[in-house]
Formats: structure tokens, sequence, C-alpha cells
């Protein structure tokens, strides 16, 4: 029989947390994490309630600035917030930045449509801040109030007359919250962009004021989602299929959908969902209606123009939408979101709104511009001619037992251990350096996949090639999971895919083209956190005895120098040159090793990124080199 528990548990250990002490406690249930995406998220929150002024007709620029002292700051031209004592007996803008799920969203005649949902933005923010301060012009008056930490610090007062109008919010992240408390400009800048995108005519002005050249842009679309099409397919310098975008726009009461397509010569599909400027990464109803509606239209049509034949099987989703850059935009009253992240639409009449929409008028377009309907066509049945024989392939592969869900690569070397997140698989490049890894291991959790030359660049290939490759099948048959239309993240044997090459052009390499085939492929594994990159040394640092292992030229020099300046340094030129021992110890041992965990904080700019370098075409590739070659590091000459 079990000792019985000392510790007391009556009345007083039931804990109320008034005010915004929960949002502090927990800060992860409102903002998703307390890393560099939490602390996005905050600017997010009040620049969506920008957006939702202009979604009411009521602001028409917004600007945002990163200060030099880590502050941010949002400020638009809309109405401001009410400033009369509200029924709680405070000011209302007191009570919209202290009160969790206060806010004009609810069913008033505030706002009709809008993003946020739970009415808890600004309050959150103001909860998660060292201080935060607002100047709220409205009706002709000028209001402030300051707080620190989601208290108040400088009571509500109106500062005089004005003839401005909206709101302006400044704070600082909590660096006892945040563990980095630093701006990405490139994530906000993409944000910012995708916004301005979604929402004709609106201007925003993102600066960053932190460097001592002030960088600004000014993000204005009249185009709205057409320009944002037309913006993702410039980025990956491929051919279009046919000239003009496809736009599509409908109606129905307070609910509203805009679709916008252009097919172009990749073999990869670009699909972008949002819902009241949210962006649904996780699709949704509005989505689902999109592609079950457009695969419907295209074996129509194609049975109508005779290019599907009577006994064809008709065309899959994956195959209509080979090449298509797509961005589907609804703005709806009362969405549905699936978690205050929002990152898929619940509302079931969105389904049925979206997919009518495209039905309708997809299948004028195609009777109004048979050429490029024929393009479009043509393009899926050559994708589907492709799937056949990569269906073919992976028979043949699964007939030889290599893709059999019991079966594992002849090549490596598994682990003891079978709970996946505790196990750890490393695609090593080279079979010296993988037989290194085999004998330094922790066997108990740690298996080891070497790698024989370079894998396939998948940018440039169908599925048929990648079942026919034989770099690219034992990492598909090691991991469990599947690729494509067979993906199935449960499936998963390890816990971490760590990729260990060398220190040089080629390790490089190697990893970027792992990393394409995984991105276009497996993404959900780099989205749930599953991918990293292995460091390994790029010297040996001795003296006698003594030895460290340096990673950067600069951490060389510095031991060098704590060795007395006499000090021998070895640099490393690849992974077989070290024996199991250094390897464990430098690179594999979870307590001293250093992992890159790899994320996709901005989807649009990582898939430019792979277009551009992994492509077919040249010049955008030559233009990149020469505009970051001053940013490369460790580059062997």
């Amino acid at each position: 029989m079990s000792e019985k528990n000392d510790h007391v548990y009556d009345e007083s250990q039931i804990q109320v947390l008034e005010g915004l002490e929960a949002v502090r406690k927990r800060p992860s249930m409102y903002i998703g994490s307390t890393s560099q995406r939490g602390l996005h998220h905050l600017i997010y929150e009040i620049v969506d309630n920008s957006i939702d002024e202009a979604l009411a007709g009521e602001c028409s620029e917004i600007t945002v600035r990163l200060l030099p002292d880590g502050s941010a700051e949002i400020a638009d031209d809309g109405r401001g917030i009410p400033a009369a004592m509200h029924v709680t007996g405070i000011p209302t803008p007191e009570v919209v930045f202290t009160v969790l799920h206060a806010g004009g969203k609810f069913g008033g005649q505030g706002y009709v449509i809008s993003g946020g949902l739970h009415g808890v933005g600004a309050s959150v923010v103001n909860a998660l801040s060292e201080w935060l301060v607002y100047e709220n012009h409205h009706d002709g008056h000028c209001y402030t109030e300051r707080f620190e930490r989601g208290k108040v610090v400088e009571s509500f007062k109106c500062t005089g007359e004005t003839e401005r109008h909206g709101l302006t919010v400044r704070f600082m992240p909590d660096k006892q919250i945040f563990e980095e408390p630093e701006f990405d400009y490139g994530v906000l800048m993409a944000r910012m962009r995708e916004q301005a995108f979604l929402n004709a005519g609106v201007k925003i002005i993102f600066r960053d004021e932190r460097t001592e050249e002030t960088i600004e842009n000014v993000l204005h679309y009249e185009g709205g989602i057409k320009s944002f099409v037309e913006y993702l397919n410039s980025v990956k310098h491929c051919g279009m299929i046919h000239p003009d975008v496809i736009y599509m726009k409908a109606q129905r009461d307070l609910t509203m959908a805009e679709i916008a397509i252009q097919y172009n010569d990749t073999y990869n599909e670009t699909l972008l969902t949002f819902a009241n400027n949210i962006n649904t990464i996780e699709g949704g109803t509005h989505e689902t209606g999109f592609k079950s509606a457009l695969t419907k239209v295209l074996n129509d049509y194609g049975r109508k123009t005779g290019l599907i034949k009577p006994d064809d099987k008709n065309l899959s989703g994956e195959d209509v939408r080979e090449g298509i850059c797509v961005v589907v935009s609804v703005k709806l009253q009362d969405a549905q979101f699936e978690g205050q992240t929002k990152s898929k639409l619940g509302n079931s009449d969105m389904r049925t709104f979206v997919d009518g929409i495209v039905t309708e008028k997809l299948a004028e377009y195609f009777e109004e511009n048979p050429s490029s309907g024929r393009a479009i066509l043509e393009k899926a049945l050559s994708a589907a001619r492709a799937r056949e024989a990569a269906r073919k392939a992976r028979e043949l592969t699964r007939r030889k037992g290599v893709l059999e869900g019991t079966s594992l690569p002849g090549k490596l070397w598994d682990c003891q251990e079978k709970r996946v997140d505790l196990t750890e698989l490393f695609l090593v490049e080279g079979n010296s350096a993988g037989g290194s890894a085999k004998d330094g291991r922790d066997s108990r959790y740690q298996a080891i996949l070497p790698l024989r030359g370079k894998v396939l660049n998948v940018e440039k290939s169908r599925l048929d090639k990648i079942y026919s490759n034989q770099q690219l099948i034992p990492i598909i048959q090691a991991l469990g999971c599947g690729i494509g239309e067979e993906f199935d993240i449960t499936k998963l044997r390890y816990g971490k895919l760590i990729i260990m090459a060398d220190a040089d052009v080629d390790g490089s390499h190697i990893r970027v083209l792992i990393l394409t085939f995984i991105f276009r492929h497996m993404r959900k594994l780099i989205e749930e956190g599953h991918i990293y990159l292995a460091q390994p040394p790029l010297y040996k640092v001795y003296r006698g005895k003594q030895q460290y292992y340096a990673f950067s030229d600069a951490e060389r020099d510095k031991y060098i120098e704590q060795l007395g300046g006499k000090a021998e340094a070895d640099r490393y030129k690849g992974l077989g040159e070290m024996d199991p021992e250094q390897l464990w110890e430098t690179t594999m041992n979870p307590e001293t090793r250093t992992l890159l965990k790899v994320n996709v904080n901005d989807a649009i700019a990582c898939d430019e990124i792979f277009s551009v370098l992994m492509g077919d075409k040249v010049e955008p590739r030559r233009a990149f080199i020469e505009e970051n070659a001053r940013n490369v590091t460790n580059l062997d000459i």
C-alpha cells in the first residue's frame, strides 16, 4: 500500500487569477508560444485590429515601426476607440486593454466582419509587455494611458483636442516572458505584405528604425489578390501556362469570397487560404470547397472538349493542382476558427459557397478563354500521366519489398528504442562518416543512415523520378511515413531527423538537396519540428595534450589565444576525418552538441528560395548569388 501524500489539498489550493494574470501565467495559451513566433504574434494582434477598421471601411493607412529601443509602434487612421465611460465603471479604452474577451466584435454594430474573434488581442499584448502606452484619437479629442505588465501606471486622461482620428499603440515585449525579444524584420515584412495584398487599396507603411539607416517599405496594392498571385509567381521565376490571372468574386449578404488563380510550369502547388485576413494555414471549409470545385470543373471541361476520353479515368485533385498558384480569401460574419491562432476555418456553409462560385465562374472562364482552358487541362493531363508513371514505379519498388511498412533499408543501422519521441535518425554524408557515426552513437536511441553521393534535385523532378532514385528511396523507407498523397505523419519512425554533412560546399549542397525534398514532399515534418541540422566542428585546436573543438574562425582564434598563442589548428575537411569518439563528443552527444532546428517561419519566402536556388532558371540564381555573396561564411577556397 502506498504512503499517504502529506500535501494539503483543500479550498485554499484553488487559485483564481485576477485580470490579466492568467495570460502572464500561461502565455502560450493565447499566442501559441513564447518563442519568436509568439513575439511576432503581438504585432499581428494589434495590426489585425487596424485591418478590422479597414474591413469596416474606416481605415486607409496603417504604419508599423520597429524602434531602436526594441519596442514596436502600430498606428492607424481609423475611428479610434470610443472614449466614454463603460458600463463597468472604467473608461472604454482601459476595458479594451485590460479585460479579456472585451471588444466590439461580439455581435454589436461596430464591426460587421473582423478577424478578431475572441476579443483578447489588445489585452493579451498589454499583459505580455513590460509597458504599453496608447494614444486614442477619437471624436475630436486625444486620450492616453500607460500600463506596465498589464496594470495601469498612468491613468486615463484627455490630453486635448485633435483633428486626427485613429489609434496608436506602442509596446515593449516583456523579457521575462519571451526567450528572444527581438523582432525579425523579414518575418514581419512577409506578414505586412500579405495584409496589403488581401485588402486592396489599404496602405501599410513598414519601417525598421533599429539600424543607422531606416528601412521603409510602402505596401499598397490596388490589384488585391490578383496582384498577390502575380507576385507569388514572379518570385518563382517560372513560366506561365496562361497569360492572365483568373479572378472570381461573389457576395451573398455579408459573406464574400475572392479567388485568384494562375498556373505556372513548375510541378508544385501554391495554395494560400485566408478568412477575414487570417492565414488559415491548415485550410478549412473554404479550401475544401475550392479543391472539389476545381477538380470537378476541369474533369467536366475535359469530357466536354474530348481531351479526356470516355474510357479515361478522371483527373485527381493532385493532377489539377500541379503548377497552380491560387489565393482564396473569404470574409464573413461570425467566422468559426479552431483555436486562438485561427489556423483552420470551420464554417460549414463556406464550403458550398466557394464551391458554387468556382463551379460557375471557372466554367464560364473556360468557355470564354478556350486557349487558356486547354493549356491548363493539358498541364493536368501531363501531371496525370506522370502520376501513373509514379504509381508504377512505386508498385515496382514495393514488389521488391523496399517500401513495405516492415521493410527497412539494408544500410540502416537502427536503434533499440521504438518510442518515436525518444529516437533520432542521422542522415550521414558518406560511408566513412557513417561508419564512425555508427561506432560512436548511442545505439539505444540513435539510428544511422549513410548516404552515398548526392540525392536527386526534386525541384526539377516529378514523383516517378523520385521513386526510382536510389538515394531517396532509403530515406523514404527509413522514415516510414510516405510522401505525397500517401504521406502520414503518424507512421513516422523517428522523432528527430538530423542531417549530418561535411562543413564544406558539398556538404551544404547535400543539406539543401535533402531539405528541398522534405519541403516539397514531407513539409509537415518541418512544420511540426522534426528536422534538424547537425553542426560538426570546423577545427581542432590543440597544444600538447590540451585540445578544443572550434565551430567558427572566431572560436578558433579564441582557443589559440587561450593556449598561449602557439597552438595548432587543424581544419576538418570532412566528417570522415573524425574518429567515433570525436564525432560523438562534438556532434552527436545531446549534452555537448549543437543542433539547428529547421523552421518554416515564412512559407512564401521558403518557396521562393527553393525555386530560385534549385530550379531550372540560371539568371535568378546568378542574381541571388551576386546579391548575397558577401554574406557567405565557411566557404572553401
